[in-house]
């Protein structure tokens, strides 16, 4: 079997110019992740509110999901639910949100909504993104301070 010379060129030029290529790719920075952030909505840092106190919740960089069911054993990257602490402080990433804590309320179910009867008085809060494995996120906490009439 001849292999033309005339066919040899065009095979090596595509075979050189696919390596440059290949090797160009490689060497591609990372895209950067999106920094999260999480927020309340409502109420705003200070208000002076009524209970039962409506909170609305808010974040960016992340998709908020419900913790899917069953036993659980690895967490979905990019997808976070939201817990909120009261009279708490943010915990440091990689910290896991203890379920049944009494000053911390878990939103496994993906929503970003409440109505929460808290006492009279002046309350701290902190809304905080964890994974399905209930681990906190890097960043991803917001404190604001209520005074409920």
């Amino acid at each position: 079997m001849k292999i033309s010379k005339q066919l040899v060129l065009p095979v090596l030029v595509m075979v050189a110019g696919f390596g440059v290529f290949a090797s160009a790719q490689a060497k591609k920075p990372a895209m950067k992740a999106a920094k999260v952030k999480v927020m309340f909505l409502e109420p705003k840092e200070g208000a002076v509110v009524t209970s039962p106190v409506h909170m609305k919740f808010g974040s960016e960089g992340i998709e908020i999901g419900a913790v899917p069911a069953g036993d659980v054993t690895t967490a979905r990257p990019g997808i976070a639910h939201y817990h909120v602490g009261i009279g708490a402080s943010c915990l440091p990433a990689g910290k896991t949100i203890v379920k049944g804590t009494p000053s911390w309320v878990h939103f496994g179910d993906g929503k970003s909504e409440i109505d929460m009867q808290l006492t009279p008085g002046r309350h701290k809060l902190a809304l905080q993104l964890g994974d399905d494995l209930h681990n906190t996120m890097p960043g991803a906490c917001k404190e604001i301070s209520v005074t409920v009439r």
